[in-house]
């Protein structure tokens, strides 16, 4: 009884603090428009001028970081170099851009054999270094990252309790030298998990905000998966394990300092990814999203001017949302359309703006109740209509009708539904073959299920459909919360016989780890079914998936499935 009034405290903490969040404007002083860099269109003024002119020009006001690295400003003990920095500061204030800082590096005079690490061999060292760049930096960086998406670019045997040394000896070092400065804790993707192991091992309280780079969770968006409840989880599931681990900074703000899209998946396909991530993110209470990047550079086609500087049509959607919504939307609420299509409603800057798009890309006309504006936001282009052909290109819609903007509102702060309620559920499972049925349980092959290869009648799907031996359950259903499961799968050798296996892989309260070992399909003459019980699951999708069946290439995926069930157990 004792166990259930306390989860009991937490779930009205969250929910209010829910309601809180989503009631006015976004968290914090930034707006949501942000933009980063790679490394060689940020190491000085000179390289700024490359393409923050164009930023500047749609309304982008706020930038990742300048170029603060540790050995950027400290190339050798005890001699610091602040003209190059200096210079990029001038820079951002003569063209009004705030920027961050990000506290990172190594130099080559404290560990000459692997600068990359994590400094822990000298942190009155770093903690000098982070001292004078805050000290130095005072009034015009408020903002300061500790590292870049960590365990990204730390040693191979550093460890949370690595970084938790670093951040406490950065906050520590950076309230000394501005105590109104904010120090936000890292981790790459959407890494709920590190980021609790982390707090644990000492970083509790040494932090004001918090950065994540949910890349992977983007592309099930990207690729119309569906997943678009699974990214409005985020930033709740964040909360969630700060409620659990540290109540203090439950609510701190939460950035999105990297996000982005290659160009290689189409120009229009980036773009469209843009406006989604943007609309998801501010949807959930993200403080600021920094697109990856300005302008291409060393890491890939990401960015949304071309290596030349040329704008992609990305750059015209950034505008776009920009100019419609204003610096600083407050979100309104969510709506479905034709009970399938996520609409979501804003409160621009000059009247309600509805960004929608068709659910898994599936083309289907809707009804917006009366005769509306709405933009092409890849042109800017303008129409009036009553009715709309959504696709998976999204569509703003201006000054939103009455009777969807009260819907909007009644369902404000309530999770995105996923193809039903499943808070309650004690099983969720998943169907295959071609009258496939998502159940509180789905593939991140997505809108692919019904088109893979299927067979024995058309009642199983091949194990090697791309994305299709990936599974996530329904946030409502298992969220953070480390409830004891059972996954069993129901799965048969291909017609050919062929030797065939896999083993089971999912995210844990320590990471991705195997469950049990190889398992090796027995023949194709019947449906076999493998079940694992997990003690010590922590779904919280930082790649975008909770568990996967993995092959070890291709040699061995030659199974069909039939069904995956995942229970809880001891309810």
């Amino acid at each position: 009884m004792p166990g259930r009034l306390v989860m009991k405290k937490i779930t009205l903490f969250v929910v209010a603090a829910f309601v809180c969040l989503h009631s006015a404007q976004l968290c914090g002083e930034e707006g949501p428009f942000g933009i980063g860099s790679c490394h060689v269109n940020n190491r000085s003024a000179q390289d700024n001028a490359r393409w923050m002119p164009q930023m500047e020009a749609i309304g982008i006001r706020y930038n990742r970081s300048a170029h603060t690295g540790w050995a950027a400003v400290e190339p050798a003990q005890g001699k610091w170099h602040w003209q190059t920095l200096d210079e990029q500061l001038a820079y951002f204030s003569e063209h009004h851009f705030e920027t961050g800082g990000m506290l990172i590096g190594n130099p080559k005079w404290n560990t000459a054999d692997a600068p990359g690490n994590l400094p822990v061999n000298n942190l009155a060292g770093w903690s000098a270094y982070v001292a004078a760049i805050v000290q130095h930096a005072k009034g015009h960086i408020k903002h300061w990252e500790v590292w870049n998406e960590p365990p990204n670019f730390t040693g191979r045997e550093q460890t949370p309790e690595d970084y938790a040394k670093i951040v406490v000896a950065a906050y520590d070092a950076a309230k000394a030298a501005d105590p109104d400065c904010r120090v936000g804790l890292a981790a790459k993707s959407a890494h709920i998990n590190y980021l609790e192991q982390v707090i644990k091992a000492g970083a509790k309280d040494h932090f004001d905000y918090v950065t994540l780079h949910p890349y992977e969770v983007l592309d099930g968006i990207v690729d119309n998966a569906g997943t678009e409840a699974m990214f409005m989880q985020i930033v709740p599931t964040l909360r969630r394990m700060l409620m659990a681990q540290n109540p203090s900074k439950a609510q701190v703000p939460v950035f999105f300092t990297e996000l982005g899209c290659d160009v290689k998946k189409g120009a229009d396909t980036q773009a469209h990814a843009l406006i989604k991530a943007y609309t998801l993110s501010m949807a959930q209470g993200v403080s600021c999203i920094h697109w990856f990047e300005g302008r291409d550079g060393d890491s890939g086609p990401l960015g949304l001017l071309d290596a030349k500087g040329t704008p992609r049509p990305a750059y015209a959607a950034m505008a776009q949302m920009i100019q419609h919504l204003g610096q600083h939307p407050a979100y309104l609420g969510w709506v479905l359309l034709n009970e399938k299509h996520y609409g979501f409603v804003f409160q621009g800057a000059r009247t309600t703006v509805l960004i929608t798009w068709a659910y898994r890309g599936i083309s289907e006309r809707v009804s917006l109740g009366k005769t509306v504006s709405m933009v092409n936001a890849l042109t800017g282009e303008m129409r009036r209509s009553e009715s709309c052909d959504l696709t998976s290109a999204p569509v703003l819609v201006l000054d939103v009708p009455a009777e969807l903007l009260e819907q909007a509102r009644l369902h404000q702060t309530k999770p995105l539904p996923w193809g039903g309620d499943f808070s309650r559920a004690k099983t969720v499972s998943i169907t295959m073959g071609e009258h496939a049925e998502e159940r509180g349980l789905h593939s991140r092959s997505g809108a692919a299920v019904a088109a893979a290869v299927v067979g024995y009648g058309g009642s199983a799907r091949a194990g090697n459909v791309p994305g299709g031996n990936l599974f996530i359950v329904d946030p409502g259903f298992l969220s953070y919360t480390s409830t004891p499961i059972e996954i069993s799968v129901v799965v048969r050798r291909n017609p050919a016989n062929d030797n065939a296996g896999f083993k089971l892989v999912y995210e844990s309260t320590e990471g991705f780890k195997t469950a049990g070992g190889w398992y090796t399909v027995p023949d194709n003459k019947e449906w076999h079914t493998v079940r694992w019980q997990i003690k010590d699951p922590q779904f919280v999708n930082y790649w975008g998936y909770n568990f996967s069946l993995v092959s070890d290439g291709e040699k061995y995926n030659k199974y069909f499935i039939q069904s995956v069930t995942v229970t809880k157990l001891g309810e």
